[in-house]
Parts: structure tokens; sequence; C-alpha cells
């Protein structure tokens, strides 16, 4: 006789759908080991660890280089790769990261339409500072470092302006929860039958359980800076290849000898026709594409309801199924 099939455990299952969209910290083993590892006593001691590791190292590379700027340039590097790496293992912040960056890849067409809309204004604005002696002359006195922290300052400024926003536009999605609400937002997932079932009870209250508070609202508000994040640094690299093409073209070695007011040009070993005054250049302009894409992002109403009628469904299925969730759990420990 075949053994029976035992039924699935909906907590469990809605943990592993948690973790396979990005809401590490709707779990709640997931929350409290990041909670921990946010505790002075655990985060202090590694923190001023990589401070004095990270500024030696910079400090000797500076002193190396014999490049002021090469200090800061690898010293914030080096903090911000550390920090990835904190998060993605003891905040366990991973599948936030591997969720987001699914989510580009699927909203390719949405990020192709956007910047052909922002390109055309930002090429006009990119080929005017591009023929331009005083940028060329500019670029070419600063070391590759310096150049670096301007990529950095930029997106740090970017980060910020997101940081503004995207807080707002996660509280919508737990303002209007009901009935309907829930129904439509558990379809397809682990919660649905549970939701049914706690529908047709009375004494529970399913929406007064959505409210995003804490770790879980900053989880939405990661996933959806690192999706912005991910289109960003696209662009950027779009616009840097796009001006490298486009200088190797019409920039000849004599105007840029002219421009640059430098005796002769570095070029890049393997590209005969591209110059290291000419890479300059273009991470310049490219940076600063990346954070006037970040503020067409923030002001313009047309990206904001194409971005944002896509990943509102998903902010939906996320606050409807952690408050189903959460009643659950909430009944089960009452019976308990």
């Amino acid at each position: 006789m075949p053994r029976r099939r035992q039924p699935a455990d909906p907590r469990r299952e809605t943990e592993r759908w948690f973790l396979a969209n990005g809401l590490s910290y709707f779990v709640p083993g997931e929350r409290a080991a990041a909670r921990a590892a946010l505790r002075p006593r655990h985060l202090l001691p590694l923190a001023a660890l990589v401070l004095l590791a990270t500024a030696a190292l910079g400090g000797t590379l500076g002193w190396v280089s014999q490049q002021v700027s090469a200090a800061p340039a690898v010293w914030l590097t080096l903090v911000i790769l550390a920090a990835l790496w904190y998060a993605s293992t003891a905040l366990h912040a991973r599948p936030i990261l591997t969720f987001a960056l699914r989510r580009t890849v699927r909203s390719a067409p949405l990020l192709v339409g956007t910047a052909m809309r922002a390109l055309p204004l930002l090429l006009l604005f990119v080929a005017f500072l591009f023929i331009n002696a005083e940028a060329w002359e500019m670029s070419a006195s600063l070391p590759f470092a310096t150049h670096w922290l301007v990529v950095l300052l930029l997106l740090g400024i970017g980060v910020v302006f997101q940081l503004v926003r995207l807080p707002e536009e996660v509280d919508k999605a737990d303002d209007a929860v009901d009935a309907a609400f829930l129904e439509r937002a558990c379809r397809g997932t682990p919660m649905e039958a549970t939701q049914a079932a706690l529908a047709a009870d009375p004494r529970v209250d399913v929406p007064a359980y959505a409210r995003v508070t804490g770790f879980e609202r900053w989880n939405l508000i990661i996933a959806l800076l690192l999706i912005q994040l991910v289109q960003v640094v696209a662009l950027i690299c779009a616009v840097f290849v796009f001006l490298l093409v486009f200088g190797s073209i019409i920039m000849q070695q004599e105007t840029q000898l002219a421009w640059t007011g430098l005796e002769r040009t570095h070029h890049v070993p393997y590209l005969g026709s591209v110059s290291a005054e000419l890479v300059k250049v273009s991470l310049f302009l490219a940076s600063f594409s990346g954070l006037y894409f970040i503020v067409s992002a923030v002001t313009d109403d047309t990206y904001r309801h194409q971005f944002f009628s896509v990943v509102t469904q998903e902010l939906e299925r996320a606050v409807g199924v952690r408050a189903v969730y959460r009643a659950l759990r909430a009944q089960e420990e009452g019976v308990a």
C-alpha cells in the first residue's frame, strides 16, 4: 500500500518562497541572525579591523603610486566591498541581491525603453562636454584614482536620492490591505489556501498584520534600491562604451594633445586607437550620465509609473503573503 504523502507545512513553504523572492528578513530566523550580526559586540570589532586594514592598504598604495587620491579611493572601495561581503554573509542579504539581479534581467525591456527616452537629451548634454577642450584638460590632469572617487561620489548621491523616495513607495503597499487585496496577493503562493481559511474565520483579522516595519521594511527598500542601481550601472557602462567608440573615431591624436596640453598621449595596451586620456574623459562623463539617469528616475512621472507598475504587484504579494504568514503564526502559537 503506498504511503500517504504528508501535507506540506505552509509556514516552511512560505519561508522558502520568501527566500526565493529576495525577502530574507521576512523569515524570523534570518531576521534574528541579521539583528544579532548588527549588535555592537559583533559589529564594532570587525568594523574597526576592516577600517584599520583598508586604511593601511590604501595608504601604502597611495605612497607607492605617489598619488594622494589613491589612498581614499582604495580605502573607500575596500570598505564598500567589505560591507557587501558582511551583508551577504552575516546579514543574510544574499537572496536580496540575487533577486534584484534576476528582476533587473527580467525588466530589461523597461530599462531599454527608459534609456531610449533619456538618451537623446543625455547624449546631447554629454556630446557638448565631450567635444570640449576644458573637459579634456581637466580629465587628463587628474589621476585615475580621482576619477574613481568621482564615480563613487556620484553613485553615493544617487543612493541618497533613492533612499529619500523609495520608502514612500514601499509605505503605499500596506496602506490599503483588505480581503480582496489579500486574496489577490496570495494567489499562486504557498499561502493561498491558508488565506482562504483565515478569511473564513471571523476571529482572525489578517489586515491587522499587514503593517511592514523594521527589518522587513528595509528589506523591500533595499531590493528596490538594488534593482535601480543595477540599471544605473548598466547605463553608465553603455555610455562609457559609446564614448570610447565615438572618441576613437573622431578624436585624432593632434586634437587630444592640443586639448589636454600634454606632450604625448598614453595608449591603452592592445587598443591603439584608445588613449588613457579618452578613457578618463569617458569615465568622467559616463558617471555624470548615471547621476542624470537617477535624477530623471526620481522626477520623471512616466518612468516612475512604468517602473512601479512592474514592481507594485510584487510589493503587494510580499505584503499580503507576509500578513497571512504572521496571522498563521500568531494563531498557531496562540493555540500552542
